[in-house]
């Protein structure tokens, strides 16, 4: 049976009962033409551990946009990044939801059936799975929504379409219940504004095509604490309307719960006081234990210690009983230590960052490196750069062809990291997801108009307390480390919280014991001037408005902290230039592409040959993209290629007059000048690595950067205008080549 539900811009239909019966719960979603089934199922016996065993997986399927999958296998096999991100963000907003002590192996599946290319498929996929769970008869009472916050054009907006969130500046997901929220995700969109500029004023020379792309200028949208409060709270309304919605709808057709066994903590208030009477500084010492392995040792001498005592042989303590205990006792000494005192467990304020060092460009044959360490953290991030046939391409199912990924951030967590002896295996959701966040934190400060694909990569080499924020900051300064120009740069970091009763407490920079035995933790991250990303996961609900804010106004106080520390390191960096790819963009007269190219390929080939680089044309714009490992030999292949189409272009194909008064068997004979000779001239044009001088004749002359004046030139148009009058002595000439000197 249908049920429409139309709330927060869109309808929703839910087709229940029709499909998937032997769930134990399932729900088919339809928004506009996007189908979406989710399913639960729950096996009935218990697993061991004390934990929810929930798997979440999301599935699209290609027959959802009528194509079969590429590849040599022809059906649906691992998953995508955008697959296995949305599965996160569906388990990180339900997972709550479960009754405590619940411990049944359970699985939520959601398959996209159909897709509609403007349907937000997260959103939808969501709210699908919310329903189905909320259906079952697994006891989660509270329905669960997600909605999409874009701000477009000045306003708000809830639930844009894919094709409206492409011009919004912000890009907000929250999910949470009528009362709460449980998770936020959020990342900023830089765009893109036009200059005041006239073409002329750039360059008179330039193609008209290319300067439109030269005449606009990217802004890095960051979003104020202030701006992102407002948008939560749009959010939270919409989320509450929702839900609401849905339980009145969903609440009659809801199974019965059913009968199930929870599993209790393991306490007991005698080892409780038999802790704190005679272990309570052996247990203190081992908070200090920074590390996590080296605090894991010190708790589980303790345990035997304990039983080896009289009392628990007499009174036979279990060893996981006592296990429980002492951890549970660590908790609540932690908590207390910060609640009561302002102090944390490695004995800094509650405010304070741990000690930071930064080095760059460790790695000689490296692009860029950065080896980011704060406090028992430490990332290496490597900056790798290439171009256009490097980008990652992957397809998208409400994209109707590839998509290519010309910015990547890949995030490794060997299990060394944490003093564990674990194989390493392929990247999980954890590594995904967190490779995402710093993804998401700084691809708007990175050029959007790049020559080049740029590939992160951070190998985490120590772990205590968000290698996800180190990620961000390694990865700012390895993309200035590898001379890649971004306006600012990015910092980002981990904060926690804990309540006890009406007190609570903001900690700053939290390390892995704060994030394990804290009620909440959230990353923030941006520039010294507002927030890029951010992600949150609320474990204790609903959070007011004010405690909110106040962590993210200590969160950008801690920000601007570290940003002071890294802005001292870039002062520092030597890019290393000799390692440096070379990508040269530039524009000459589409007619003059055939010469470039030569008969039969012949000229294009050589050049490739003779100076390692590789060479893509665009025959309607006349652009030519030049790149190659070597700066010198795409500066001279550059240089060649200008003087080829400098050359004048006879019959053939493309070919044009260079007078219009002559015709091809009428062209002015090339004047011959005798090596030394002085004469005068007037500048034509000015590129990066010199300038070309019309000499008397009418033909044109070189003159290299290297020879306009007796030191390094870094900017010709500080020396030269266009239309200046100049005297240049004749270097050397070869057939039209002619090589000049400035004289001084």
């Amino acid at each position: 049976m249908e049920y429409k539900i139309n709330v927060n811009n869109q309808e929703e239909i839910y087709d229940l009962g029709k499909v998937a019966k032997q769930a134990a719960g399932a729900a088919l979603l339809k928004i506009k033409n996007t189908v979406i089934l989710a399913t639960v199922a729950r096996d009935d016996n218990q697993v061991a551990e004390n934990f929810v065993p929930l798997t979440v997986q999301y599935v699209e399927k290609s027959y959802a946009v009528g194509k079969i999958p590429g590849g040599y296998i022809k059906r649906e096999t691992k998953p995508g990044d955008f697959e296995t991100l949305t599965s996160r963000i569906i388990d990180r907003s339900l997972r709550p939801l479960f009754p405590k002590g619940y411990a049944y192996p359970t699985q939520i599946t959601v398959f996209v059936l159909s897709c509609d290319p403007e349907v937000d498929l997260q959103v939808a996929a969501l709210n699908a799975a919310s329903a189905a769970l909320y259906l079952s008869d697994i006891p989660v009472n509270k329905a669960v929504s997600g909605v999409r916050i874009g701000y477009i054009d000045g306003h708000y907006v809830v639930n844009p379409s894919n094709l409206a969130l492409k011009k919004s500046t912000l890009d907000l997901y929250v999910a949470g219940t009528k009362e709460e929220l449980l998770m936020i995700e959020m990342r900023s969109i830089a765009s893109m504004e036009s200059m005041s500029l006239p073409i002329m004023a750039i360059d008179p020379m330039l193609d008209p095509t290319l300067a439109e792309s030269i005449m606009t200028k990217q802004t890095i949208n960051e979003f104020d604490e202030d701006a992102i409060l407002v948008a939560i709270d749009k959010a939270q309304s919409a989320i509450s309307e929702a839900t609401t919605a849905y339980e009145k709808t969903f609440a009659p057709l809801k199974k019965e719960d059913a009968t199930l066994d929870y599993k209790a903590d393991l306490v007991n208030d005698s080892i409780f006081a038999y802790i704190d009477e005679f272990y309570k500084e052996a247990v203190c010492n081992a908070i200090n234990q920074m590390a996590k392995s080296e605090r894991a040792s010190e708790l589980s001498k303790i345990v035997e210690t304990i039983l080896k005592d009289d009392v628990a042989v007499v009174e036979a303590w279990d060893k996981n009983l006592v296990d429980s205990v002492v951890n549970a006792y660590k908790k609540k000494i932690v908590r207390e230590m910060i609640i009561e005192k302002g102090v944390r467990a490695d004995g800094r304020k509650l405010n304070e960052v741990r000690p930071i060092s930064i080095e760059t460009n460790l790695l000689p044959l490296a692009h860029g490196s950065c080896l980011f360490t704060r406090g028992q953290t430490q990332a290496l991030v490597i900056a790798t750069l290439g171009n256009d046939k490097d980008a990652q391409m992957y397809d998208l199912l409400t994209e109707k062809s590839s998509v290519s990924d010309t910015f990547m951030v890949n995030y490794n967590f060997p299990g060394f990291s944490v003093g564990e002896a674990s194989p390493l295996r392929a990247p999980g959701r954890r590594e995904l997801g967190h490779g995402n966040l710093a993804r998401r934190a700084l691809e708007p400060v990175v050029d959007i108009n790049r020559l080049q694909t740029i590939r992160l990569v951070s190998e985490i080499l120590e772990s205590n307390g968000s290698s996800s924020m180190a990620t961000i900051c390694g990865g700012a300064l390895a993309l200035k480390a590898a001379g890649v120009e971004i306006e600012k740069l990015v910092a980002g970091i981990a904060m926690g919280l804990v309540f006890e009763g009406e007190k609570h407490a903001v900690l700053s920079d939290i390390m892995g014991l704060e994030d394990h035995d804290g009620d909440m933790d959230f990353k923030v991250a941006g520039t010294k001037d507002g927030i890029t990303a951010l992600q949150m996961d609320i474990k204790l609900g609903g959070i007011s408005p004010d405690v909110l804010k106040e962590a993210l106004y200590q969160a950008k106080e801690g920000r601007a902290h570290i940003l002071s520390i890294m802005e001292k390191a870039n002062e520092e960096i030597v890019v290393n230039n000799a390692v440096l790819p070379k990508l040269e963009l530039f524009s000459v007269d589409p007619s003059k592409i055939v010469d470039i190219i030569g008969q039969a390929g012949k000229t294009i080939k050589e050049i490739i040959e003779k100076f390692e680089v590789s060479i893509d044309l665009d025959r309607e714009k006349g652009e030519v993209k030049i790149a190659g490992e070597n700066k010198d030999k795409v500066d001279a292949a550059k240089e060649h290629i200008i003087q080829i189409t400098n050359k004048p272009s006879f019959g053939g194909r493309g070919g044009r007059e260079r007078d219009n008064k002559h015709s091809p068997r009428e062209s002015k004979p090339i004047p011959t000048f005798v090596q030394d000779e002085v004469v005068d001239g007037v500048v034509k044009r000015i590129v990066d690595f010199g300038a070309f001088i019309e000499l008397p004749g009418g033909i044109d002359g070189l003159l290299h950067v290297s020879k306009i004046a007796d030191h390094r030139v870094d900017k010709v148009s500080d020396y030269l205008t266009l239309e200046q009058k100049v005297r240049v002595k004749i270097l050397k000439q070869t057939g039209n080549k002619i090589e000049l000197e400035l004289m001084r």
